[in-house]
C-alpha cells in the first residue's frame, strides 16, 4: 500500500525561493526519500501510468525507474539542497483518470515534473492542464507524432501544441516505417491482415504501418479492428484465414494482442503477428496458449541490456530490491525523470542556489536545453519536444522469450 505525506507550504521568503517543509508519514524506499535524503527544499516528481490493471507490469516498471532516479539524486546529492520525492498515480490506462491525475498533480505546488503517461491517448487527456500551469511532463512511452508535432504532421505541417511536453521514446512515424521495412524485406512477408484496437497509440501505428508496407510494394490483403479489453477474437481470426495473409500487423497493446496472435493460430493460419512496442512484453507469450515462437515487434530504443550506459541502471535497479522488473520502458523513464532533475539543477543554479517562484516555467525553459548521456543514451529533445535518440529494434519470439534481432538508428 502506497503512503502519501502531507506537504505543507510554509512560506515564501524574501529571496522569493520556495520552501517546502515535509511532514506525515512516508515510506522513504517506496518514495523516494532514501537515508540519504536531506536539504530544505522538496520538489517532487510526479508519476501517472497504468500501477493496476492489464498494463500494469509496464507501469509499475515506469514508477519504479522513476524512484531509482530520485533516490539517486538524493543520495549523490544531485541538486544541493533539494530533497527529490515521488507522488505517483494510477491512470489505469484510461483518459478519464489520466485526466483526473493531471489536475491533481497541478495542484500539488512543489511538484515540478511529471513522467508519463504510458498510453498516447492518456496523454492526450492531459497535456493541456499540465501546458495551463507550465509544469513539464516527459513521457517515457508515449509514441502518437500528433502530441508533439500536431494534427497535421501528416500533411507535412508540423506545428508543437504544448510547450511542457517532452517524450523520450520515438514517435510511430519512424516506428511503423521501421516495422514496415523489416516486414517486408528482412521476413520477406508480403500479404499483410492489419488489425488495430481502435485507440490511439494502436490505430496510429497501424496507419502508418499500412501506408509503408504498401510505398514498399506489399499488399494489405484486410483490416479490422477489435476491442479493449475483450477477450473473444475468433472473428477476427477467421477473417486473417480466410484471407490469405502470410502475416498479420496489429496496432495495439500486449493483452489483446497476445490473444489475437494465439486465436489467429488456432484458426488454422500458422503466420507471425507483428506490432510495436506495446506488445513487447513477456506477458504478450503468455497470454497465448498456442506456442508463438515467430512473432515479432518492434520496440523504442535498443536492448538494455546491451547498452553499456546502462549497465549501472541495470544493477541499480536490481540491488534496490523491487518487486516488479523495469520492463519495456525503465531506461527511459529513469532518463525522463533525469532530465527534470537535471532542468531543476539548472534552474537552481541560475538563481543563486534556490528555486524561484516562477520554477514550474523556468524548469520547462531549461528542459529545451538538457543534454546528459543516460541510461538509453544521450538524452536530449528537438524543437517539438522530441527525443533526438532515434533507435529502434525488432524482437522475435524465440523459445518462448524475446530475442533481438535487429537493431537500428533512424536518420532524417
Amino acid at each position: 500500500m502506497r503512503h502519501r505525506s502531507l506537504l505543507i507550504l510554509t512560506s515564501v521568503l524574501t529571496t522569493g525561493a520556495l520552501t517546502l517543509t515535509a511532514c506525515g508519514s512516508r515510506d522513504d524506499k517506496a518514495n523516494g526519500g532514501g537515508d540519504n535524503a536531506g536539504g530544505t527544499t522538496t520538489v517532487v516528481i510526479g508519476v501517472d501510468a497504468p500501477l493496476t490493471g492489464s498494463l500494469s507490469a509496464l507501469g509499475q516498471g515506469i514508477k519504479n525507474s522513476v524512484d531509482l532516479a530520485v533516490q539517486t539524486a538524493n543520495k549523490n546529492k544531485e541538486v544541493p539542497g533539494v530533497t527529490f520525492k515521488i507522488e505517483a498515480l494510477d491512470d489505469q490506462a484510461t483518459p478519464a483518470t489520466g485526466k483526473a491525475n493531471a489536475t491533481k498533480l497541478v495542484g500539488i505546488k512543489d511538484v515540478l515534473g511529471v513522467v508519463g503517461p504510458l498510453n498516447s491517448g492518456v496523454s492526450q487527456s492531459m497535456q493541456a492542464d499540465f501546458d495551463k500551469a507550465n509544469l513539464t511532463q516527459v513521457s517515457p512511452a508515449n509514441t502518437n507524432p500528433s502530441l508533439s508535432q500536431g494534427d497535421n504532421w501528416g500533411k507535412g505541417e508540423f506545428k508543437r501544441p504544448f510547450k511542457t511536453y517532452f517524450r523520450t521514446a520515438t514517435t510511430d512515424v519512424i516506428q511503423g516505417k521501421f516495422a514496415a521495412n523489416y516486414l517486408f524485406k528482412d521476413a520477406g512477408k508480403k500479404k499483410v491482415f492489419v488489425v488495430n484496437d481502435k485507440q490511439t497509440y494502436g490505430a496510429g501505428l497501424a496507419a502508418i504501418f499500412s501506408d509503408e508496407f504498401k510505398r514498399l510494394g506489399g499488399t494489405v490483403v484486410g483490416t479490422d479492428s477489435v476491442t479493449v479489453k475483450e477477450t473473444d477474437f475468433s472473428s477476427t481470426a477467421n477473417k486473417i484465414k480466410a484471407s490469405g495473409a502470410d502475416s498479420v500487423y496489429f496496432g495495439g497493446q500486449y493483452p489483446e494482442g497476445g490473444l489475437l496472435s494465439d486465436q489467429v493460430k488456432k484458426a488454422g493460419a500458422k503466420i507471425p503477428t507483428m506490432g510495436g512496442d506495446g506488445i513487447y512484453d513477456p506477458e504478450f507469450i503468455k497470454a497465448s496458449g498456442e506456442a508463438n515462437d515467430g512473432d515479432l515487434a518492434t520496440s523504442v530504443g535498443y536492448p538494455v541490456e546491451k547498452l553499456p550506459t546502462a549497465k549501472k541502471f541495470i544493477d541499480d535497479y536490481k540491488a534496490a530490491g523491487y518487486k516488479d522488473a523495469y520492463a519495456a520502458y525503465g531506461g527511459y523513464s529513469y532518463d525522463a525523470a533525469w532530465s527534470i532533475i537535471q532542468a531543476v539543477k539548472a534552474v537552481a543554479a541560475a538563481n543563486n542556489g534556490k528555486l524561484p517562484e516562477d520554477a514550474r516555467a523556468k524548469v520547462t525553459e531549461a528542459m529545451a536545453k538538457v543534454s546528459f548521456e543516460g541510461v538509453t543514451g544521450t538524452v536530449a529533445f528537438d524543437q517539438y519536444g522530441d527525443t533526438t535518440n532515434k533507435q529502434l529494434t525488432v524482437y522475435q519470439v524465440k523459445n518462448g522469450a524475446w530475442t533481438d534481432v535487429k537493431s537500428e538508428t533512424f536518420k532524417d
